[in-house]
């Protein structure tokens, strides 16, 4: 593997284009790979055309969900799906949204999210060590983002109502979560944790938490979380999008619909009572690499 890396926040994407246009000239390879964003379609759209490779959109979220009033960056978005050779998907929802945008060709294929190998059970406590959390009492947690389109404000008013029956209850988060979050009785906060050690803080919960909500972006969100957790088999207590609830195969055991505080919090206080992370088969990233390289094969037949 030849690794180069350009950042198109530095250069702007004229740069930024114009020299991958070079490196992708010397290099000439049969396939080009847009990924993790809008501009990344589009500029491997126009590399696709400039060098003759085929093109290959890989989407993991609703990427126009993220700048909702860049209608312009969308029509590019929008024009790249349509032109690619390959689109790939991290789910159905997001796949039927992408295959509107297509006139024709191939359909869109769907490659479902994979945890790094690095999530897979550990010792709990060991891992509480490790990251100096207590070691005794109940711990549930969130590791993600704060934002209003993923519904984390749910999150603290089910803690709370969950404590209330289990005082010995704390809720561990990751990241920066907002004042009024690490402010509330019983939150411990990691602060920001190094991608090596998320695995020891996702082992170290007795629940993990995953809230997303019925949003542009919800609708077609994948949370990468969630499939750690599984991969570590962890108890998940979920929000009830389509999404999640295709990841976790309509399983009720981990399900509440988004909103409802109080079955939120029950169903925390259910899963530590009685645990339950039975997810049956899960993709890894080998099987997935295979399928996009099988992909690839079909594509150039």
């Amino acid at each position: 593997m030849d690794w180069l890396n350009e950042d198109i926040r530095t250069l702007g994407v004229g740069d930024f284009f114009r020299r991958l246009s070079r490196h992708a000239a010397e290099f000439r390879p049969d396939w080009i790979v847009g990924m993790s964003d809008t501009y990344y379609g589009w500029i491997a759209n126009g590399l696709g055309r400039t060098t003759g490779a085929r093109v290959a959109i890989d989407a993991y979220d609703n990427y126009e969900a993220y700048m909702p009033w860049n209608l312009p960056l969308h029509a590019f978005w929008r024009r790249s799906i349509r032109a690619a050779d390959l689109v790939t998907a991290a789910g159905p929802q997001l796949a039927q949204r992408l295959q509107s945008h297509r006139r024709g060709g191939r359909p869109v294929e769907i490659i479902p999210m994979a945890a790094d190998p690095e999530f897979r059970p550990l010792d709990k406590q060991a891992c509480r060590r490790t990251l100096g959390l207590p070691a005794e009492g109940r711990l549930v947690g969130y590791v993600g983002s704060w934002a209003r389109n993923r519904g984390t404000t749910m999150l603290i008013d089910s803690f709370r109502q969950a404590r209330a029956v289990r005082p010995d209850l704390q809720l561990v988060l990751s990241g920066k979560p907002p004042p009024e979050a690490l402010a509330e009785p019983g939150v411990v906060s990691t602060g920001y944790v190094p991608d090596a050690q998320l695995p020891d803080v996702i082992n170290a919960l007795d629940v993990a938490c995953v809230v997303t909500a019925d949003t542009s972006f919800g609708r077609y969100s994948y949370p990468a979380k969630l499939c750690e957790a599984m991969a570590c088999h962890v108890p998940v207590v979920a929000t009830d999008t389509e999404p999640v609830r295709w990841m976790l195969a309509g399983s009720t055991d981990h399900l509440v619909q988004h909103g409802d505080a109080a079955s939120f919090a029950k169903r925390m206080l259910d899963l530590l009572d009685a645990p339950r992370a039975e997810y049956g088969p899960r993709p890894t990233w080998q099987d997935q690499a295979l399928k996009l390289d099988q992909l690839f094969s079909e594509v150039v037949r």
